[in-house]
């Protein structure tokens, strides 16, 4: 579209706006009709540890919203000149799972917590023994039976318990409603009605029963839609919270708000069944959308669902890409020292196609960039950590290569149960994620780790909140009757370009050797983390 129709179809609220709450930026994507982005803004945070717990406070999570919108708008009023009223639609998405409950006066009961606490070990086991379904440590249901484990004073008065995404959707249009995606990192999902898993709901009910709470868990979580369903419409009050320059008319319809990892598999076209995105970021998770149930429960695997409902295997690390980052920050401050003006992107790109040289397996090297605690590999805390032998070979490519590996160690752990233990059949696997914006490095690691071929696309860069921005679009834009997957297969990525990375057999290899050293040496992580505390500085 040239200048002056996009202009026209701001005017005429042929949008859709989709808005993204991830973990260290809030982002607001304005598309047209033909799915390419007109304008965007956003808002950098940061979780905070609040009486050891992970958690935003609600200022900034509406603060933050504001101010993407603020930038968004401001850019369209920049470029086409026009003043933004309406939209055809609006998506809200953000990070899955964590906890947010709320009493009948709307008041949220104690501060958001987030998908990265360690704390749910005891009510996530109970519960997966007694459902026979994985119930992750991250999933809101996991966090609700571990406030009741631990007699909080606050769970007798919960109304609602959402998600982010759902409480943001809840502000702006009045309804209490979620997208399937989201809601199956809530509760446990029955693929056959796309609803919560009715037997599991009496089971949870059976088993607080003693406890005589006001509520039945059915009443407190949200309803389920499906994407193309409307779930709302943006009241006067939401308009005016949105947009405070109060310019945003209200009535606007908005999709179901949906989980972050939902908005990756749009962004990536990966709804089909047997292929899979990954994600890769402060965490990296990759979803795989599986043709049929699995043997056994896996404790290393979510089962979760696409926006759309189909069943999908989701391994998630809660650790990727802060320890690699913190590195380059350190031999940034060496360049700067030297006397040398630092560009962070040369810096990053300089150092990861060193790891390109390296020995295949790392060289002998070993690091763990765990932050936090880690369920694939059973630890509750993380300890930064990098090892090496006299026999190492300790050069600069043999590092990074190291660093590179490790970053996705949990995450093959996790998939190699799916391949190897349960013969998942992947076609292919799309990336994205700042990693990738690198050429050739991160693909080349991720089809080692995950020996499939890996693909990113032209669109990677665009992220969740152009995926929500998706979602929006579809639901007023789709044919009658049209899936998900043909809507983003012959509309929204028909003449995109993605460049594909087969798997390197002397790089899977290589991996495999890394991948046994680093299950080796798992106990030199728990080691660390047992001796040495949070606090050990002091």
């Amino acid at each position: 579209m040239n200048h002056v129709d996009v202009k026209q179809a701001i005017a005429n609220g042929e949008t859709s706006l989709g808005i993204e709450f991830g973990s260290t930026r809030i982002k607001a994507v304005l598309i047209d009709r033909r799915f390419e982005t007109i304008a965007s803004g956003s808002y950098e945070w940061e979780n905070l540890l609040k009486d050891g717990y992970w958690t935003y406070n609600l200022t900034d999570i509406i603060t933050g919203m504001q101010e993407a919108y603020r930038e968004m708008k401001q850019e369209v009023e920049r470029q086409f000149g026009i003043t933004l009223r309406t939209t055809g639609s609006i998506g809200f998405s953000g990070m899955m799972h964590g906890y947010m409950a709320f009493d009948h006066t709307g008041e949220l009961l104690v501060p958001f917590r987030t998908w990265r606490n360690s704390t749910t070990g005891a009510a996530a086991k109970a519960l997966t023994d007694k459902f026979r379904f994985n119930i992750p440590e991250r999933w809101s249901i996991a966090h609700l039976y571990q406030a009741i484990l631990n007699e909080e004073p606050h769970v007798p008065r919960i109304d609602y318990l959402t998600t982010l995404s759902g409480y943001i959707h809840w502000l702006l249009t009045g309804n209490k409603t979620i997208g399937i995606g989201d809601a199956s990192g809530m509760f446990p999902i029955d693929e056959s009605i796309r609803n919560y898993n009715g037997l599991m709901l009496k089971q949870f009910d059976e088993l607080v029963a003693a406890k005589g709470y006001p509520w039945k868990l059915k009443d407190i979580l949200p309803e389920v839609r499906i994407s193309g369903q409307q779930a709302g419409q943006l009241t006067e009050a939401g308009a005016k919270l949105l947009d405070v320059s109060q310019s945003l008319q209200p009535g606007i319809p908005l999709c179901p708000p949906e989980g972050d990892a939902g908005t990756g598999m749009v962004a990536t076209n990966s709804v089909r069944k047997r292929t899979g995105n990954i994600s890769v970021g402060t965490s990296v998770f990759a979803m795989i959308v599986l043709e049929r149930e699995f043997s056994k429960v896996y404790p290393e695997i979510d089962l979760v669902t696409t926006p759309n409902g189909s069943p999908v295997g989701m391994v998630h690390a809660n650790n990727c890409s802060s320890d690699i980052n913190a590195w380059l920050g350190l031999f940034r401050e060496f360049y700067e020292a030297m006397g040398q003006q630092a560009d962070t992107n040369q810096i990053f790109s300089v150092l990861l196609h060193k790891a390109l040289e390296a020995d295949p397996d790392g060289g002998g090297l070993l690091s763990y960039g765990y932050f936090s605690g880690e369920n694939i590999t059973g630890l509750d805390k993380g300890r930064p950590l990098f090892v090496r032998s006299p026999e190492s070979n300790f050069n600069l490519a043999n590092f990074m290569r190291t660093h590179l590996f490790t970053s996705f160690g949990a995450l093959k752990i996790g998939m190699d149960i799916l391949t190897k233990e349960e013969d998942v059949a992947i076609d292919k696997v799309l990336a994205h994620g700042g990693l990738f914006k690198t050429p050739v490095v991160g693909q080349k690691i991720v089809s080692a780790a995950l020996n499939v071929p890996v693909s990113v696309m032209a669109t990677a860069g665009e992220g969740g909140a152009w995926g929500m921005a998706i979602l929006a679009s579809y639901m007023i834009n789709k044919d009658q009757q049209e899936s998900l997957e043909d809507f983003l297969d012959h509309k929204v990525f028909k003449d995109v370009q993605a460049q594909e990375m087969v798997p390197d057999g002397v790089d899977v290899k290589g991996f495999e050797v890394f991948t046994d050293r680093y299950k080796k040496g798992l106990a030199i992580e728990r080691a660390a983390v047992d001796h040495l505390e949070e606090n050990w500085r002091g």
